[in-house]
């Protein structure tokens, strides 16, 4: 990094908060309404990152490509919205991250691909709307990750350049993107890290196996 970190960027499911378990639960709960016996959770974990895609795909083997598609996943958000924080939790170890990062006085904020209707919905609900100093959703720009947009209004929204800034995801689509932003990167391994191949392979920055140890890539406070 060339210049000075200013601020550290996170995605949100699968790197700051576990929402895996709400994810999975309403896929679920569609087996279970079609008399389908419920899946272990392992099934849906890795999927999670691709959001409804990925949940449908795994409970009903549907793609966005089946006619019954979009009348499936109007099913499944609904029933996802009415669950958004029952069992997600914000990764233990990413609160004792979070805490430091205040410390060292490092603004901190988020950016996802989860649409703002959802998205608020969970920073209130576990806490964090008063402590990101930003936060970026799938609609807040016109393109969604791995496009360099939101990324590049995080930075704006936060009066920096994107060379100050750090992303941290569990995502391929989260490496592109804050490549292509022209921010530093790191791939969060304790994610659910979806169908991106190895994350070795994804060339980030840096390559992390838990939350603390990013605190080891910045600057001593």
């Amino acid at each position: 990094m060339t210049e000075p970190l200013r601020a550290v960027l996170f995605d949100l499911d699968g790197t700051l908060v576990d929402t895996a378990p709400d994810l999975a639960g309403a896929a679920n709960e569609m087996r279970l309404a079609r008399g389908l016996a419920a899946l272990p959770f392992e099934h849906f974990r890795p999927m999670a990152s691709s959001g409804v895609r990925g949940m449908v795909g795994v409970a009903l083997n549907k793609t966005p490509q089946d006619g019954a598609y979009a009348e499936l996943r109007d099913e499944y958000l609904a029933r996802y919205e009415t669950r958004l924080t029952r069992e997600s939790r914000v990764f233990p170890e990413m609160l004792q991250v979070l805490a430091a990062l205040e410390a060292r006085s490092l603004r901190w904020g988020i950016v996802t691909n989860k649409i703002e209707r959802y998205t608020a919905q969970v920073v209130l609900g576990l806490g964090l709307a008063t402590r990101a100093a930003v936060v970026v959703s799938g609609d807040t720009t016109p393109h969604a990750k791995p496009h360099p947009a939101p990324l590049l209004e995080a930075a704006r929204s936060l009066g920096l350049s994107p060379g100050s800034c750090i992303y941290v995801g569990d995502d391929l689509r989260d490496v592109q993107a804050g490549q292509a932003a022209g921010m530093l990167t790191v791939a969060a391994a304790w994610g659910y890290l979806g169908e991106g191949g190895p994350i070795e392979a994804w060339q980030a920055d840096f390559v992390i196996a838990r939350p603390n140890e990013l605190l080891k890539l910045l600057p001593v406070a």
